[in-house]
C-alpha cells in the first residue's frame, strides 16, 4: 500500500511533525471535553461562555497573524517552540485560576482550543514544513498521515479525559467536578511539555532557507498551478536573500477566492464546535464524563479512520471534487442530529457519520493549497487562510451562547450545516476546473 510505503520512507523531521500534531491534538481533545463544563462550574452563563470562546478565537487570530507572517524570517522551529511553551503555561494557569480575564489571556496566548480542532499558528507552519520536505507526488499520503495521527490524538484525548476524570473521582483525588476539570488542565500542561521536546528536536531542514538549497533536486522539481498555468518552482522561488514579506500578485488573486470559501466554511463550523456538542449531549442525554469521553473518542477515531480514504479519493477525483463528495453529506448529517432528539442511538449514528465525512476534505484541501500557491508564499498564505478561518469562527460562539441560553442550541446544527454547503458551492464554482491539472501532477 502506497501510504505504508511513504510512512516508512518519511524523513525524521516529518515523523517528528507527525508526533507534534498527535500531542497537540491529544491536548486539545483533553481540553475540549471539559472547557464548557469548566466555565459553567466557575459560574459563567451560556452567553458568557460563548463570548469567552469568541474572544479566545479573536486573540488567536492576532497571535497567528504575527507568528505565521514572520515565521520564515524568525525561524519556524523557534516559533513552534514558543507556542508549545505557551501551551504548557496556559495549562498550568487553567489548573489554578478562576479569574475570567486571566483565563482569557492565557487561552489566547497558550492556544486553548474552544473545540478539538486546530487553532493558532501550528498547523500552518507544520504544513508548510511538510510541503517543503516532500515531493509533490508524495504529498497526498504524507498529508493524509499528518491528518490521521492528529485525529487519533484528538480521539485519545477525549477518551483519556473521560477515563481520567472517572479515575480521580474514584480515588478521591478530586471531590468536585471543578477540581477534576482543573486536574485535566494540569494533564494538558504535561502533554504540552512533551511537545516542547519534540519541537526542539527538529533539524534545520525544516526552515525555508534549507528548502532552496538542500531539498528537491533540480531535475525533479515539480510544478505549481498559478492562474491555470503550470509554472516550474525554480522560476517561482527567488534566492532567500531576495525574499520579501510581500505576496505576489498571482498569489493575492488566488488568496481572495480561498478566503471567501474557507471563511464561509468556518463561519458554519463556529456555530457548533465540538465543545458545544459535548455540552449538547451532556444536557440533552445526561451523559456521564466517561460516557462523553467514550462517545467523542469513537467519533474522533472514526474521523481519524477517514484520513486514509481521503488521500485515495483525492488521487482519484482531484482535490475539489473529493472535497465536495465528502463535505456535502457531512453537512446533511449534522443538520439531521437535532431532529432525532430523544433517540440517542440514532443521534450517535448521525454524529459518527458527520465526523467520518467532516475531516475527509482536509487532505484534498491541503493538496489544493500546496499545488496552486508559490512555495515562497506558502507559509504566509496558509497562515492568512487559517487566520481568516479563525476570524469567521469567532462569530458563531457568541450566537451559540445566546441561543443555548434560550434553549435553542439545536438551531446551531442547522445553521452550521447550511453554511458548509454554501462554502462547497463557492469552491466548485472557483476551482473545479483545476482538478485535471492537479491530478496530472500528483499522479506522476
Amino acid at each position: 500500500m502506497k501510504l505504508v510505503q511513504e510512512v516508512k520512507a518519511a524523513s525524521k523531521d516529518i515523523k517528528l511533525l507527525w508526533l507534534s500534531v498527535f500531542l497537540r491534538l491529544l491536548s486539545f481533545g483533553l481540553s475540549n471535553q471539559v472547557l464548557t463544563l469548566f466555565l459553567r462550574d466557575i459560574h459563567l452563563k451560556e452567553d458568557k461562555i460563548g463570548l469567552f470562546m469568541s474572544l479566545t478565537l479573536v486573540g488567536d487570530v492576532l497571535c497567528s497573524y504575527v507568528l505565521t507572517w514572520y515565521a520564515d524570517s524568525w525561524g519556524r522551529r523557534r516559533v513552534l517552540v514558543y507556542g508549545s511553551i505557551m501551551m504548557l503555561l496556559s495549562g498550568l494557569v487553567f489548573s489554578y485560576s478562576e479569574n475570567f480575564h486571566i483565563l482569557l489571556l492565557f487561552a489566547i496566548m497558550g492556544v486553548i482550543s474552544p473545540s478539538s480542532d486546530e487553532v493558532g499558528p501550528f498547523r500552518s507552519i507544520e504544513e508548510s514544513m511538510i510541503a517543503h520536505l516532500s515531493p509533490m507526488n508524495k504529498r497526498p499520503e504524507i498529508f493524509a498521515m499528518h491528518q490521521l495521527v492528529g485525529a487519533v490524538g484528538s480521539a485519545f484525548g477525549a477518551l483519556l479525559c473521560g477515563a481520567f476524570i472517572d479515575l480521580i473521582k474514584r480515588w478521591q483525588w478530586a471531590t468536585t467536578d471543578l477540581q477534576a476539570y482543573k486536574l485535566v488542565f494540569l494533564l494538558y500542561a504535561f502533554v504540552a511539555f512533551g511537545k516542547v521536546i519534540v519541537m526542539l528536536s527538529l533539524s534545520e531542514k525544516t526552515e525555508l532557507d534549507a528548502h532552496y538549497h538542500d531539498h528537491i533536486p533540480d531535475e525533479t522539481l515539480p510544478e505549481a498551478i498559478v492562474n491555470d498555468e503550470m509554472v516550474p518552482l525554480m522560476e517561482q522561488a527567488s534566492h532567500p536573500d531576495q525574499r520579501s514579506n510581500k505576496l505576489s500578485r498571482e498569489t493575492v488573486s488566488i488568496l481572495v477566492k480561498l478566503l471567501v470559501i474557507f471563511m464561509t466554511d468556518s463561519l458554519g463550523a463556529g456555530f457548533m464546535t465540538s465543545s458545544w456538542m459535548v455540552y449538547y449531549y451532556k444536557n440533552t442525554y445526561a451523559m456521564t464524563a466517561f460516557a462523553l469521553g467514550a462517545l467523542f473518542f469513537a467519533a474522533q477515531f472514526v474521523m481519524a479512520s477517514s484520513s486514509i480514504p481521503s488521500s485515495i479519493i483525492a488521487r482519484k477525483f482531484g482535490p475539489v471534487r473529493a472535497t465536495l463528495l465528502v463535505q456535502v453529506p457531512s453537512a446533511i448529517f449534522e443538520i439531521l442530529i437535532p431532529f432525532v432528539e430523544g433517540h440517542l442511538s440514532t443521534s450517535i449514528l448521525l454524529l459518527n457519520l458527520h465526523f467520518f465525512t467532516a475531516a475527509m476534505d482536509v487532505t484534498p484541501r491541503q493538496i489544493l493549497l500546496t499545488n496552486i500557491i508559490k512555495p515562497k508564499d506558502l507559509t504566509k498564505v496558509m497562515g492568512i487562510v487559517n487566520i481568516g478561518k479563525t476570524i469567521s469562527r469567532c462569530v458563531g460562539p457568541i450566537f451559540t451562547g445566546i441561543l443555548a441560553k434560550r434553549n435553542y442550541l439545536w438551531v446551531c446544527y442547522v445553521i452550521s450545516g447550511c453554511l458548509v454547503i454554501t462554502a462547497d458551492s463557492i469552491l466548485a464554482c472557483s476551482f473545479l476546473s483545476l482538478d485535471k491539472k492537479i491530478l496530472n501532477q500528483i499522479n506522476n
